[in-house]
């Protein structure tokens, strides 16, 4: 039970003792900084109850919890807030109970159903850009928040793999491709999307010769010779043209293969795959059942929709009048079929751009009325793009940041800057090496996940490798600092962090502080999992590190002999401190290194 669950209680009983009257719940605020306290109780919103002034109710509650609460060390109040002091006592006990636990914050696994979260889901005629890993590094972070809070999880991601683009790399490569083939330096995805961008320029051609020729544009781009191409394959693909789709997996292997190399370094995973060639045709059974149940209607020329105007909407097509499906319907049957391939599922995560919002509100709608009770627990974690200062990224003009180039870019940027601060002069290459890996992915990976999903970010590599401010770099230092002080203490002194200590302690105020940051985590898990927001966590955690850092300053860790009893508290803090950081950074995907 937290700090303000159990306050909560005896704010009841005394409003109960008091005034006889009944709170429906307390409302609560952190203390402001001026005034003495650790927590303050609002007494406004119990007016609707309670008649009299704010600040005699709130003297009057103050002194019953004083009189009756023994973790309530004192209270004083300000117009209507009542700012309660908690005792040394509460804090110690906490934290005993907290200081062995390495997992600490995590809740154990729940019985309730499970929860999918999709992610990724890339086109296979393209390497992941840095759209992918804002993409790939909220859900991964979000299903490891969910994790944490006590579900079970799966994560999956829906890889698109057929379709006119696809088509458009694999016309190139056989027009242009003269056998090359991936290789330890080249991998298979930057192959095949090094062809998209050839179909593209030599498209452009076409249409321009055709213009001079004097048709319109618009005419010339449907006519040019290289897309009706591409579009004849689409129709040999479907029809199972042995030579296409022989193509077709072989080009489509080597960009998995890709794609498998930049997660790795990356560091994210999938428990589950699913392929658009194998869902494109799924939905369409549950159009018919639609139609007879009503949810769906046919118009003469024999298109199916969806009238949702009665819900704010419009009117969505669900299949075409010659009976092929859209994109709405295959997504309904992928949901349905996910369901049945994991019956524990009861809920899924959609990480997708914030341009198909009103996809998702028409596609969660429709799941709802064709009367599936899981539908009332999906989500769409829709985020902002991520631009560059050097403008928007287009994929088919080749102009895209590749994610490969991306985090070798960030590993440069940290040898640079690292070489800068002179702060590595004691490890071997390739010690450094593996650092500066590990300083550049956690940089742009805070700096991605710190931000609200919603927001739009402007990316600055360099900006994002901080040691002094809300950054992964600075908050990696304190960790690695954290760890610095146990060896020296153990050296010094030969005090571990798990000696125990006496409860002959008055809690500094720093101490104190860090403790309730402490308090907050657990608490902030379950929050981050309800809103799926990384960033809760991520702001967190450098407000933790902020306030170990104050401590830090204000307090000497390392004491000499005379007062050891301070010193294994401030030790075992410390090691605390240091733990929560590390289970907060592995949620979201962060490494933390021992020395830096």
């Amino acid at each position: 039970m937290t700090l303000q669950e159990t306050l909560e209680i005896h704010v009841k009983a005394a409003i109960k003792a008091l005034f006889n009257s009944e709170l429906e719940s307390v409302e609560f605020q952190a203390t402001r900084k001026e005034f003495a306290g650790d927590v303050t109780v609002v007494v406004f919103p119990m007016l609707r109850v309670v008649k009299g002034n704010p600040a005699v109710i709130g003297e009057q509650v103050g002194q019953y919890l004083l009189d009756n609460v023994d973790l309530v060390k004192g209270f004083n109040v300000v117009k209507g807030f009542l700012n309660v002091e908690i005792s040394d006592k509460y804090y110690l006990d906490f934290f005993k109970s907290i200081k062995e636990d390495d997992t600490f914050g995590f809740a154990k696994q729940k019985d309730d159903k499970a929860v999918m979260v999709e992610y990724s889901s890339p086109n296979t005629n393209k390497p992941l850009h840095l759209g992918h890993v804002r993409n790939v590094l909220l859900g991964y972070s979000v299903s490891e928040i969910l994790k944490a809070s006590g579900k079970k999880v799966y994560k999956t991601q829906i890889i698109n793999d057929r379709g006119i683009h696809i088509c458009k790399s694999m016309l190139a490569y056989q027009k242009f491709g003269n056998g090359e083939v991936p290789t330890e330096d080249f991998k298979g995805d930057k192959l095949v999307g090094n062809y998209y961008v050839k179909f593209d320029q030599a498209y452009k051609q076409e249409v321009a010769e055709l213009v001079t020729q004097g048709q319109s544009e618009e005419d010339a781009k449907k006519n040019a010779p290289l897309l009706l191409e591409a579009q004849e394959m689409l129709i040999k693909w479907e029809a199972g043209d042995e030579d296409v789709v022989a193509l077709w997996k072989k080009m489509n292997e080597w960009v998995y293969a890709g794609f498998d190399v930049t997660y790795k370094n990356i560091g994210v995973d999938f428990d589950a795959y699913y392929y658009e060639s194998n869902t494109y045709l799924l939905g369409k059974e549950f159009v018919a059942e639609g139609l007879k149940s009503g949810v769906f209607e046919e118009d003469p020329d024999g298109s199916v929709w969806c009238d949702l105007t009665e819900d704010g909407l419009d009117r969505k097509i669900v299949l075409r009048s010659d009976g092929t499906a859209v994109y709405m319907t295959q997504d309904i049957g992928t949901a349905i079929q996910r369901i049945k391939d994991y019956p524990d599922v009861g809920g899924m995560v959609y990480t997708v751009g914030n341009e198909q919002d009103y996809h998702f509100k028409v596609l969660f709608l429709i799941l709802k009325k064709l009367g599936f009770d899981w539908a009332k627990n999906l989500f769409h974690l829709s985020y902002g793009m991520v631009d560059l200062p050097s403008g928007k990224m287009k994929s088919r003009e080749g102009t895209v940041v590749d994610a490969d180039d991306l985090i070798q870019e960030m590993t440069d940027t940290a040898e640079e800057i690292s070489k800068e601060l002179g702060k590595l002069e004691e490890y071997d290459e390739d010690e450094k090496q593996a650092l500066y890996k590990t300083i550049g992915l956690g940089a742009l990976k805070y700096y991605i996940l710190k931000v609200d999903p919603k927001k739009r970010i402007l990316f600055d590599p360099k900006e994002s490798i901080d040691f002094q401010g809300n950054a992964a770099p600075y908050i990696q230092m304190a960790y690695a600092r954290i760890q610095s002080i146990l060896r020296k203490a153990n050296s010094t002194n030969g005090i571990v962090a798990s000696d125990a200590f006496n409860d002959a302690i008055v809690l500094h105020e720093k101490e104190k502080q860090l403790i309730k940051q402490l308090e907050q985590f657990p608490e902030m898990i379950q929050s981050a999992a309800e809103q799926h927001s990384p960033a809760l966590i991520a702001n967190y955690t450098y407000d933790l590190v902020k306030d170990f850092s104050s401590f830090y300053q204000n307090l000497p860790i390392v004491l000499g002999n005379e007062d050891v009893n301070s010193q294994k508290f401030r030790i075992s803090l410390s090691k605390t401190v240091g733990q929560t950081i590390k289970n907060a950074f592995q949620i979201l995907g962060i490494e933390v290194p021992e020395r830096m």
